[in-house]
């Protein structure tokens, strides 16, 4: 019997689950484990609270959200929706969102990104993506590594803080890219580096597009935030949101710059071509008059000059490069400074 493909989650759709006691680490949990919590009394004061991450590419996490959350309607239907702009907004006591993150085992190519639905409850935190992203990735480790989050914003905001991490490694790494380009164009050492432009250029347009919007929208947020929302919780979102927006200036710069340099390079080749039909145009020129006189002397027919003097022969060379030098003296002076 065929295995059902799970991708990356369990049976459930779970890809990683934790429970957060008060200030203790934080303790891994499966589908089973919880089901079972949700379905105990908790006090609403109670410091505690879940982290559910799911995998939207097993169909079993829609079915498990569903029996044992009750989600805003907007969160649910994010999940099967193709990814579109950032969205993070409250729905009634909840902060639901869409944001976008690279995929984790990319090499930051353009279409190495994807989308992550969340919403922020009280006691819930809920994500669900439909590949492995590198932000997401970071804050398991952070958890699993024992670091102290004290409230479902505090995860929040630290997912926020590692998707601008992960901006800031892509600019980087694109930034020594343009660096090594730029060397060579200086150095007049020009290798296929239109192609590289152009790809970087689409990349690092492709990500402000879809993650500049994101401070913006955590702002408008932060203006209003739900009344459960501590204000040292609020003051590290607005942290995250600076160093995100932060990030997406860099890379907004960086576009900038290797647009200057696809111009610069776009003249270089220009003037590359300019010479080369510069000298074309010299060797067509000084092969003029041979061709010409070659052409008339060599035509069959009777009363060609010359023909029987002795030194027609020399008298010929001399006026063809005498004209040949003419020519080559005009072309030279227009030639491209």
């Amino acid at each position: 019997m065929k295995p059902i493909e799970t991708y990356g989650s369990d049976k459930d759709g779970l890809v990683c689950g934790y429970l957060f006691l008060r200030a203790e680490p934080a303790r891994a949990i499966d589908g089973d484990g919880a089901a079972h919590w949700l379905r105990q009394p908790q006090a609403e004061e109670d410091d505690w609270f879940l982290w559910l991450h799911f995998s939207t590419a097993n169909a079993a996490s829609e079915r498990w959200i569903h029996e044992h959350l009750s989600l805003p309607e907007e969160f649910v239907e994010s999940l099967q929706r193709p990814v579109g702009s950032t969205r993070i907004e409250q729905s009634g006591p909840a902060l639901v969102g869409t944001i976008h993150d690279v995929v984790y085992d990319s090499a930051y190519e353009e279409s190495s990104v994807s989308s992550v639905s969340l919403c922020v409850e009280r006691h819930v935190v809920v994500s669900a993506r439909r590949a492995p992203l590198r932000a997401i990735d970071r804050l398991r480790l952070a958890v699993k590594s024992g670091e102290h989050f004290g409230s479902p914003v505090d995860l929040f905001a630290h997912l926020l803080r590692d998707q601008a991490d992960v901006l800031v490694e892509i600019v980087r790494s694109a930034t020594d890219h343009v660096n090594r380009i730029e060397d060579r164009l200086l150095a007049r050492r020009v290798t296929s580096t239109r192609e590289e432009l152009g790809a970087l250029r689409r990349m690092l347009v492709r990500l402000q597009r879809l993650l500049a919007p994101e401070p913006a929208a955590l702002f408008r947020l932060l203006n209003k935030p739900p009344a459960w929302i501590a204000e040292r919780d609020a003051q590290e979102l607005r942290e995250s949101a600076e160093e995100l927006s932060a990030a997406a200036a860099d890379a907004a710069s960086l576009s900038e710059r290797v647009k200057l340099l696809q111009e610069e390079l776009a003249a270089h080749l220009s003037e590359q071509t300019n010479r080369i039909l510069f000298l074309l145009t010299v060797v067509t020129v000084l092969a003029l008059p041979f061709n010409v006189v070659g052409s008339l002397f060599g035509m069959n027919v009777g009363g060609i000059p010359w023909a029987q003097h002795p030194f027609g022969f020399w008298a010929i060379v001399v006026i063809v490069t005498t004209f040949t030098g003419i020519f080559g003296l005009v072309v030279w002076r227009g030639r491209p400074r």
